[in-house]
């Protein structure tokens, strides 16, 4: 159930579209994500009205094809797993939209069962009544 937003420029849709597909892949390949457990923003800016900034942090020169991929998932994830993630999302990016991986950037935010609802207004991974007795309102 993780949250992914990519971001890119260009707006061109079968690019974006392989850019959310690259990414569902990794994360089923190497967290073990549910296949049919996609939650995806994909936005392409035209430099014009938005557009995306970057540098040249760390000596890794982007170019126009820079991806920015967040994803907001459950804490629990070894570094392992994580560093593999990375690597995947960079291969599967590089090989089915010609990206360079070095203008592939993943970042990663961690968060409790508590912080997700689904729909309804619940927090269907964390019920009200399993929280434990003395909880802060």
């Amino acid at each position: 159930m993780p949250f992914v937003r990519i971001d890119t420029l260009g707006t061109d849709p079968a690019r974006l579209d392989a850019l959310g597909q690259a990414v569902q892949d990794a994360l089923v390949q190497t967290l073990g994500v549910p296949p049919d457990d996609r939650f995806q923003v994909l936005t392409g800016h035209d430099g014009t009205t938005s557009t995306l900034r970057y540098d040249d942090h760390l000596g890794l020169r982007k170019d126009d094809s820079v991806v920015f991929v967040a994803i907001t998932m459950r804490s629990g994830r070894s570094p392992e797993l994580k560093r593999a993630l990375y690597r995947r999302i960079a291969e599967l990016v590089h090989e089915r939209t010609g990206t360079p991986p070095r203008d592939v950037v993943v970042t990663v935010t961690e968060n409790a069962p508590v912080d997700w609802s689904f729909g309804e207004g619940e927090a269907q991974y964390a019920p009200a009544d399993a929280e434990p007795a003395g909880a802060l309102p």
